[in-house]
């Protein structure tokens, strides 16, 4: 498939540079999405679909044209070609625009799994309602509100006129339940998580215990009274709060006075113990590829090193405006979308805390469990922000009561500043982008409760 694929990118092309484009390029996928959903351990809905598409970005004179279609024929490629060079053509001068100037791929193993294809529909069936049932089975759940399972397998191709030209495949497979615990108005909530390359690791048994136990273990849950406090964020919290960070350090927002890191490269924003990067070539990631989506070679770039801002993220043109390198994180939604900077794999470096560590040394605080609200609730500009959770009060150093209608306040450098400890336990969680996590125990936080 991915052969095909990359014919079709080379001939798309050849017929934007023979429409008169002095360079172009061409990013052709095709994919298939699978999603089951199930409620009583029957199927709720079942959906395949199947997509494929081929966009071109033409480049003439200091300008840049996008087009995109479906039509991989000759007469399709040729009037993709031609409406990106037209699009071109009346586009506004971009002095920085053009492709990369080192086009490249990075060996990235295990991103496709042929175990996917060996898995009938009904296995699949089975995995979710046995995800269903073991959250209905957990102490204190009164409902299952939610339980899906998705995967999906795909292939992208991509050339330019400069010469580069490659391809990879992928497949992923993740399934989440939530469950319900308690009654009426004290009712609350809790999410399980799988994720994998296809469902052969997905353990279902994990995902419905982790929806049951996260929702029981809030039964009961009251409005504290306000305090300042130590505060452990758990891992998916922390990578909710890691990828908006990682996207206010995209060249993009910097360059655009819309990031609170701006003129910040070298400064000490965060405690030396953590370490944040972005790693396009990890194989556990979902956002792992030999290149990214304008044809460079994907890399690991720290981000927080000892405590400093190391660089920002940059796709060509950021970096040429910034006159920087390339970080290769020009980044596509789909064929549909030309490329733009934004983040790969975030990845939190883990520390040498077990979680009851975390808890020991926080003493008196508060563990948080879920956040609301985040990407409203936050300033990008100064970073303060103000959001609603839930979680469970520590004392004296071990959980305590579950809480529930509080608001954790602070900004984002005195968080990362107020980062005392970080846990040895890390996963990945789709929160925020891709992001690979671990705990976090931070100084204080502004607790508001009655």
């Amino acid at each position: 498939m991915s052969a095909d694929l990359g014919d079709i990118a080379r001939r798309a092309v050849d017929a934007a540079t023979g429409a008169g484009a002095s360079d172009a390029e061409a990013w052709v996928e095709r994919s298939t999405e699978r999603q089951i959903r199930v409620y009583r351990s029957a199927v709720e809905s079942l959906t395949d679909a199947t997509s494929a598409g081929v966009g071109v970005r033409a480049f003439l004179d200091g300008r840049v044209g996008y087009a995109f279609g479906t039509d991989t024929s000759e007469d399709g490629l040729r009037a993709v070609a031609e409406a990106a060079h037209a699009a071109a053509a009346v586009a506004d001068p971009d002095e920085y625009a053009g492709l990369p100037d080192d086009s490249g791929s990075t060996p990235v193993d295990g991103l496709f799994s042929a175990e996917l294809s060996q898995w009938s529909t009904e296995r699949k069936v089975a995995l979710a309602v046995a995800i269903e049932e073991a959250a209905r089975a957990q102490e204190g759940v009164t409902q299952v509100e939610d339980t899906v399972y998705s995967d999906g397998e795909g292939a992208v191709a991509m050339a330019n006129s400069r010469g580069f030209a490659d391809t990879y495949e992928a497949t992923s497979a993740w399934a989440y339940c939530s469950a319900f615990a308690g009654e009426g108005g004290d009712r609350m909530t809790g999410l399980g998580v799988g994720i994998g390359r296809d469902p052969s690791v997905i353990d279902p048994a994990a995902v419905g215990e982790e929806a049951g136990r996260r929702a029981a273990q809030l039964i009961g849950a009251r409005q504290p009274d306000s305090r300042r406090c130590p505060v452990v964020l758990d891992q998916f919290v922390a990578a909710s709060f890691i990828g908006f960070i990682g996207g206010m350090l995209s060249a993009d927002a910097v360059q655009r006075g819309r990031s609170l890191f701006a003129d910040r490269l070298g400064d000490e924003i965060a405690t030396p113990l953590l370490r944040v990067a972005d790693d396009g070539t990890d194989p556990g990631g979902f956002a792992t590829s030999p290149f990214d989506g304008e044809g460079v070679a994907r890399r690991r770039t720290p981000l927080i090193e000892e405590g400093r801002l190391a660089t920002y993220l940059y796709d060509s043109r950021t970096a040429r405006r910034g006159n920087a390198q390339t970080t290769a994180n020009a980044e596509r939604g789909s064929y549909r979308t030309p490329p733009s900077v934004g983040t790969s794999n975030l990845v939190l470096e883990p520390g040498d805390a077990g979680f009851a560590e975390l808890v020991s040394r926080c003493g008196d605080g508060l563990y948080v469990t879920d956040v609301a609200g985040l990407h409203s609730g936050v300033n990008p500009v100064s970073g303060t922000f103000s959001v609603g959770a839930t979680g469970r009060l520590i004392s004296g150093g071990e959980l305590a009561g579950p809480v529930r209608e509080i608001t954790i306040a602070s900004d984002l450098v005195s968080m990362l500043q107020g980062v005392q400890a970080v846990g040895s336990e890390t996963r990945w969680v789709p929160f925020g982008g891709s992001v690979k996590a671990a705990p976090l125990l931070l100084s204080e936080m502004s607790v508001s409760g009655s």
